[in-house]
């Protein structure tokens, strides 16, 4: 495809496409360009450079989260939709929480997302600082949670590379569970959902997001208590 009758929204697309596939190890101009049936050098002239792409296809990431209406719910509501919004794409693009160590993205959908979030804690009744911090502990949650899935996809993808990963998966879990299995508490997890690499049981997440929006909203009652008139 010439580079004139490209487009950068269809290079941004393949990249994320690819990206989802490949994780940031599989991305490079060539491969791009052999995806979208164009030289390489025409991508660069449309992006600048792989850095910058990044940059976009994590920006194009970000535009997918729907942002609650702050005007028809609740705070927590609001809250836990955002949190859940951005778990969700997390979860569809693992390379991106490996892009975060190595990478600068901020562009216009993560922008407009991070000035929502505040919107939703300002609107809970924090001010100033505690209104940042209050955005920030709750995206470090789900930052955090994301972290199992990506590294289970990015070890996905380094072994299927090798003919015998499975016998290197059976292998390394077998020795996994025989260190375990030397922990009382750790054996006795052996059969459940916990024993899977960088897993954890059903509604960890859910239950996790409860509990910090709760702390948040102690918070919050304590605040109002403390500053009540005649206290």
């Amino acid at each position: 495809m010439p580079r004139d009758t490209l487009t950068r929204e269809q290079i941004v697309q393949a990249a994320v496409e690819l990206l989802d596939a490949e994780g940031l190890e599989g991305l490079n101009m060539r491969a791009l360009g052999k995806r979208l049936g164009s030289a390489a050098t025409a991508v660069y002239w449309h992006v600048g450079s792989k850095d910058n792409l990044i940059a976009l296809a994590a920006d194009q990431a970000w535009s997918e989260i729907a942002l609650p209406d702050l005007t028809a719910t609740g705070w927590r509501t609001a809250a836990a939709a955002a949190a859940n919004g951005l778990h969700a794409m997390l979860t569809r693009h693992p390379w991106l929480v490996q892009a975060f160590g190595s990478f600068l993205m901020f562009g216009p959908a993560k922008a407009r997302y991070d000035d929502h979030t505040l919107a939703v804690y300002e609107a809970a009744g924090f001010t100033g600082s505690l209104t940042d911090q209050a955005a920030a502990t709750v995206f470090t949650f789900v930052l955090g949670n994301a972290l199992g899935p990506a590294a289970a996809a990015s070890l996905s993808r380094k072994l299927s590379g090798d003919g015998n990963a499975e016998q290197l998966m059976r292998d390394s879990m077998a020795e996994a569970r025989e260190i375990a299995a030397q922990y009382p508490r750790l054996r006795a997890r052996l059969e459940t959902p916990a024993a899977g690499y960088a897993t954890a049981p059903d509604d960890t997440f859910a239950l996790g997001l409860q509990a910090l929006l709760d702390g948040l909203d102690a918070r919050l009652a304590g605040r109002r208590a403390s500053t009540a008139p005649g206290e």
